[in-house]
């Protein structure tokens, strides 16, 4: 499957943006589906991850101010960020990962800046 992930931009801190990722086939299959984010100079890290039962995982960093949803049947997944910080700058990867054949898709990436 391939992610095309939408919705970066330039914000204000404390201010707000919804990312969304849509597959280009069925993610129904996709055990996770997630968002990770990667800063200058730093490695790439979790920030939220969905399962196909609807349980979520979340950074502390994050935790309280993203939420992740995931809509399989119109195969996308989204990123609601809300208070957001300097500190969120990154370019953010969706991600798709499969158990049974640890299949593992990325997205190309999407930029979100947040200016102080």
């Amino acid at each position: 499957v391939q992610l095309q992930a939408s919705g970066g931009g330039l914000v204000q801190a404390g201010g707000s943006l919804r990312l969304s990722c849509t597959a280009s086939g069925s993610i129904y299959s996709y055990n996770d589906m997630g968002w990770y984010r990667q800063a200058p100079g730093k490695q790439r890290e979790l920030v939220a991850k969905i399962t196909a039962g609807g349980s979520t995982n979340y950074a502390d960093s994050v935790k309280g101010r993203f939420t992740i949803t995931r809509a399989d049947a119109k195969r996308t997944v989204a990123l609601q960020m809300n208070s957001l910080k300097p500190d969120d700058t990154a370019v953010y990867y969706c991600n798709a990962y499969r158990y049974r054949d640890s299949l593992d898709a990325w997205g190309q990436g999407t930029q979100v800046t947040v200016s102080s």
